[in-house]
């Protein structure tokens, strides 16, 4: 096994779809992420995401990164800014194909819900859809769109309003058990990935710090 070392040049030198693969998976996996949104006609959308980042916990904002609306339509984008409300759900396992196809351009009038075999979930109060099968949902309020100037795209900022899990996956301390939901995670832009705990370790204090030379 020999290192590779590609620099700025060669990257600009990458065909476009080898750079998008390259670009993409350096960061690791991703969450893998179902977007529920609908229309004011109540027309429903479903799109996969990859770039759904956790922002604070008070208030609780989660954020993620997209295109803008522009010549390409972008259903999810015009339907958030257009209700203000959405949802994220997890990908399970066993929808992973069914997810992944929700990329496809489907048209307004075609709901990637039934496209892709997908149930409608609605909670009490909240307009926009969640994902039945998700082992982990939670809706979200819009509250801010900020434009990234640098490659024209936007991050949309929502504050969650509510989370609807199984209760055999939250512990004790309220972390998501992640293996036993059976989320999946993402590299790039098709490849999935199973998700397994490994360890935990306390909150981190200089005074507490391990011998880590002797654990190596």
């Amino acid at each position: 096994m020999s290192e590779i070392h590609i620099d700025r040049k060669g990257i600009n030198e990458l065909d476009k779809i080898k750079r998008i693969n390259l670009i993409n998976s350096i960061t690791g996996i991703k969450p893998a992420n179902l977007i529920g949104t609908c229309d004011k006609n109540g027309n429903t959308n479903l799109a996969i995401f990859s770039s759904v980042i956790h922002l604070g916990s008070n208030p609780p904002l989660v954020g993620m990164i997209s295109r803008p609306e522009g010549e390409v339509e972008r259903h999810t984008i015009e339907n958030i800014k257009s209700i203000g409300y959405y949802t994220i759900n997890h990908v399970p396992v066993d929808k992973i194909e069914h997810a992944h196809y929700t990329s496809a351009k489907f048209s307004k009038s075609e709901t990637e819900f039934e496209k892709c075999d997908f149930k409608e979930y609605y909670a009490d109060g909240f307009s926009a859809p969640f994902v039945a099968e998700s082992p982990i949902k939670f809706g979200l309020e819009l509250k801010q769109i900020i434009p990234i100037e640098l490659n024209n795209t936007i991050l949309i900022i929502g504050e969650v309003a509510h989370i609807i899990t199984d209760d055999n996956l939250l512990s004790s301390e309220y972390y998501m058990d992640l293996q036993r939901s059976k989320s999946v995670g993402i590299s790039g832009l098709n490849s999935y990935y199973s998700l397994e705990r490994i360890n935990s370790f306390p909150y981190a204090r200089k005074e507490e710090l391990p011998d880590l030379k002797t654990n190596n």
